[in-house]
Parts: C-alpha cells; sequence; structure tokens
C-alpha cells in the first residue's frame, strides 16, 4: 500500500490560475466551427461564438487563451483582420491545410470571445515575417486610450475604449516555423521588437513573453538568456521580460509516425505516458538554467503549447491535426498538470494544445454536435487548483509501472489549498489493469470529503457524436475517513479528485 503524506503546515508556492490556459490557432476547425461560427449561423451563438462552447470553457473557469497561433502567429498580419468583413484580406494558411483565411475572426472577434470566457488575454505578435512598425501599431491599436492614428483605426471600427491585453508573446517557435533563427540572433530580435510593445496603461502593464526552447534545446535557453538577460536584469525583469516559453508534444512513436490516439497496446500505453511524465525532467533543467540567470524566479516559465500529437484521424485533412481523445489523454494531461502544480514556483502559466478540435481537445465538434472529451473532464476537476497554494506532500513506497526506458511512477499526485482553507487532491493512477490503495495522512487537523469524483474508463474508452457520455466525470466512493485522513482505492487507468474540508465548516 502506497502512502500520501500531505504537510498541510506547509505552503511550498502559488498555484497561478493561468497554468490552466489553453491555445487557440488558426488551425483546422479549432476557430471557424469549433469556436467561431458567425452571427448569421444556425447553431446558437452570441455575436459568432457558440454558445455551447463558451459555456463548455467557461465552466472550467478558462484563465486565459492564446492566441493566433502557434506558426500561423508569425505569418499573420493583423491589419488583415480588422474592418468590414467583406473588405478583409484572403489568404492561404499554408502551414495549416492550405485552405483559405478569410480574416473574419481577428483581433476585435479575438476580445469578444475573452469577454464572454471571462478570461485573461495572451496575444502572439509576429516576428518572423513582421516588422517592428507593425507590431508597435497593433499593441496601440489595441491598448492606446488617446489620439493616436491607430485608436482612431480602432474607433472607426467599432470599439471607442481600448482592450486589456495581459500577455504578449514576442514571436513563436524562433528556432523553427518562426524563422529558423539562432537564439543569439533571436535574442537580439527579442531586446528590440519588446521596446516596442508599448505600456500605455501603467496600471495594466502587459507582461512579455520570450519565445524559449522546444523540447529539451537546453542550448536555446541559455543561449537567448545570455544574449538578452543582461538587459532583463539592469530592468529588474519586469516590462522588459516576464516569461520564457517552453514547447513540449508527446509522439508516442515519434515526430514523423506519431501513431494512433485509439489503437494501441499496452506497451504504446506506458511509452506515452512515460513521455508525459518527461515534462518533469524537462521543467527541472530549464528551471536549473533560469535560476542561474534568476535566481529570484522573477521570470515565469510559460508552458504555451503542451499536449498529446497524434496521427490525424483517417479521412480528414492532415493539416487539420483533428484526433481523438481516450482516458490516456485524460492520464496525460493528469500527469502534466501535477508536474506543474509542483513546479508552480517557477511555472506561472501553460496552455493546453489546443482548445477545440485541434490535437489534445477539450471539446470535439460536429456541425452543431458539441462532445466534451477525457481531457475536458480531468480540467473540470483540477479546476480547484487555481489560485490556491501548492502543499508540501509526497508518497512513501511508491510502486512502479511500465518496463525498461519506460518505467514511471504508478502514481502521481498534486495538492493545494484555496482561500476558503479546503483541501485539493489530485492522483492519477497510471497502471492499465491494477488498483492502486492508498492511504492519505494529514500533518494537522480534522477533515472530511467535501467532493470527490473519478476519470477512469478502459484505456481505449473515448466518446463520440454518436456516444457522448462513454467517458464523464462520476463519483468517487472507494474511500473510508480515518483519524489523520482517509484510505482510498484508486481505480486502473484513473484520474481522481478529493476536496477536503475541516470538519464542522
Amino acid at each position: 500500500m502506497a502512502k500520501l503524506v500531505i504537510n498541510n503546515t506547509k505552503k511550498i508556492s502559488h498555484i497561478n490560475p493561468e497554468i490552466y490556459g489553453h491555445f487557440s490557432e488558426h488551425l483546422g476547425r479549432c476557430i471557424y466551427e469549433g469556436i467561431y461560427v458567425g452571427e448569421d449561423s444556425d447553431i446558437p451563438n452570441v455575436n459568432g461564438m457558440r454558445t455551447d462552447v463558451v459555456e463548455a470553457l467557461k465552466e472550467i473557469r478558462i484563465p486565459v487563451l492564446r492566441w493566433p497561433g502557434g506558426c500561423f502567429a508569425d505569418e499573420y498580419h493583423w491589419k488583415d483582420g480588422v474592418g468590414p468583413k467583406e473588405k478583409r484580406k484572403k489568404m492561404i494558411n499554408t502551414h495549416w491545410g492550405g485552405v483559405v483565411e478569410d480574416n473574419s475572426f481577428g483581433t476585435h472577434e479575438y476580445f469578444e470571445l475573452c469577454r464572454q470566457l471571462g478570461c485573461k488575454t495572451y496575444i502572439n505578435g509576429n516576428v518572423g515575417s513582421g516588422t517592428v512598425q507593425e507590431m508597435s501599431e497593433w499593441v496601440e491599436y489595441m491598448t492606446f486610450d488617446g489620439v493616436s492614428p491607430m485608436a482612431e483605426e480602432r474607433k472607426k471600427n467599432g470599439h471607442e475604449e481600448p482592450w486589456r491585453v495581459d500577455y504578449f508573446g514576442v514571436g513563436n517557435e524562433n528556432w523553427g516555423c518562426g524563422g529558423n533563427m539562432r537564439p543569439s540572433y533571436y535574442g537580439d530580435l527579442y531586446r528590440r521588437y519588446q521596446t516596442y510593445v508599448r505600456n500605455y496603461d501603467s496600471d495594466h502593464p502587459i507582461r512579455k513573453i520570450c519565445c524559449g526552447a522546444n523540447v529539451d534545446d537546453y542550448l536555446w535557453t541559455r543561449g537567448v538568456l545570455d544574449t538578452a538577460f543582461d538587459h532583463a536584469k539592469d530592468e529588474d525583469c519586469h516590462g522588459f521580460m516576464d516569461g520564457l516559453s517552453l514547447h513540449y508534444y508527446v509522439h508516442p512513436e515519434g515526430w514523423k509516425i506519431k501513431g494512433s490516439s485509439t489503437d494501441f497496446d499496452e506497451e504504446v500505453w506506458y511509452k506515452t505516458l512515460g513521455k508525459a511524465w518527461r515534462i518533469n525532467e524537462l521543467v527541472s533543467k530549464h528551471s536549473i538554467i533560469m535560476d542561474a540567470f534568476d535566481p529570484d524566479q522573477k521570470i515565469g516559465m510559460i508552458v504555451d503549447e503542451w499536449g498529446s500529437w497524434y496521427s490525424c484521424e483517417p479521412g480528414t485533412n492532415p493539416g487539420f491535426l483533428y484526433q481523438q481523445n481516450t482516458i490516456r489523454d485524460a492520464l496525460i494531461a493528469g500527469i502534466t498538470l501535477n508536474v506543474f502544480n509542483k513546479h508552480s514556483d517557477r511555472v506561472k502559466m501553460a496552455n493546453l494544445a489546443q482548445v477545440v478540435n485541434v490535437l489534445q481537445a477539450v471539446i470535439l465538434t460536429e456541425g452543431a454536435q458539441m462532445i466534451k472529451t477525457p481531457t475536458y473532464h480531468v480540467f473540470n476537476q483540477y479546476k480547484y487548483h487555481q489560485d490556491s497554494e501548492l502543499l508540501s506532500s509526497w508518497i512513501y513506497d511508491p510502486d512502479v509501472v511500465g518496463s525498461g526506458k519506460w518505467t514511471l511512477p504508478k502514481v502521481t499526485e498534486s495538492v493545494s489549498e484555496d482561500k476558503d482553507g479546503l483541501i485539493t487532491i489530485t492522483l492519477g493512477n497510471l497502471s492499465v489493469d491494477e488498483s492502486q490503495d492508498i492511504d492519505i495522512e494529514l500533518a494537522e487537523g480534522s477533515w472530511q470529503v467535501e467532493k470527490a469524483s473519478v476519470v477512469a474508463g478502459e484505456i481505449h474508452a473515448h466518446n463520440r457524436f454518436d456516444a457522448p457520455e462513454e467517458v464523464t466525470e462520476q463519483a468517487f466512493v472507494a474511500y473510508e475517513m480515518k483519524e489523520k485522513g482517509l484510505s482510498a482505492v484508486l481505480a486502473p487507468a484513473s484520474v481522481t479528485l478529493i476536496r477536503l474540508k475541516r470538519q464542522g465548516k
């Protein structure tokens, strides 16, 4: 039997809500059909945004939404997406599927979507094919409250008041699709471009995100900081560099082959989850490099693209990256979010790729139909960690699963306490077919269960449009209260939530 010990008298770090963020790119059916259907659609909508999708995302308390990419961001020219829709430029989306992009979803539509969601905004700027002037004018258009050419243009296009930009990414994947740059070259460009991301609202300064590494490219992390951080240090970081990104996708069979989203065996299950668990190593090693430059941890690690990436579903456009979502993806989400919680001293934001119809989506749509994926239900469990304090916790006598290179912990966990004193415990049992008995002991207090749920099933189980509730969040009852906590039985291939409150409250 494993034992989870929680020192609820020791708070480690704050879990930013933004760790539970999402990503929306002009890719496949993410924006068009998935989020935006237009005001004249028969699908219920508010100002063109699908009502069912908006309500579902609000339920999981979406904290921030990144847009417009992704690789698309570094070929996106924002002026093409403002003004009367019938006059907006059309283009071919050369990155994703070779389809026509009509720019009917642009800056105004994005901010309307975020208004409906009640979430923070994260805009990604174009460094790869854009100019400093273009980026500077976009920031002015969005945020300047005064007399200026771009502010006047915004008002002419129907929005009198400026918007609030919470985060601004200065380029995307500039080591690859964003320009194939060297770290020192991008570091110099970052210094230049960020200068013109002006803070016109001193009460709500824009937090600037520097393009960080792909997977384990530690030379990029060090090289960019070598070039850019000397200035950041002089400026005390704030207003120069508030975050450094990291991208990591789980490909079961490798980058080129990837593998099926629904057809896999036990060996591939453990290989996939082993690759998901690798995020712990990546965050740790990149953090060590960042600590050397920034020991006070003023620059956040921003994992603004993460998730599973399989071969696209048969019969779909390979450039649309549409894939199904099984119990395996629920475990990937649980593993990854537990790791982010555990590293919340450095990880300040993360964005699952992507929110609807692309990669590890929380929502899939087909016409007027919508289904919530297993990953969605895990995000609904983990939402209680948002804006809470990470508690010290560890597992004694942990079992392992898998074999060889893909040996990994049988159970992963994280624990937090919210402002009301409720404790949230999230546990993933990574075993294909074995349950796990676990004792949960708290250092102080008498407790009772306020809420408990589980997402579980046969490892290939997934929701379909003709069976939308094959996998859902179910009540968890396999526990027994004890003097210092409780004992529980975790089902195989499951993610479990337990919320505790003090007795008598």
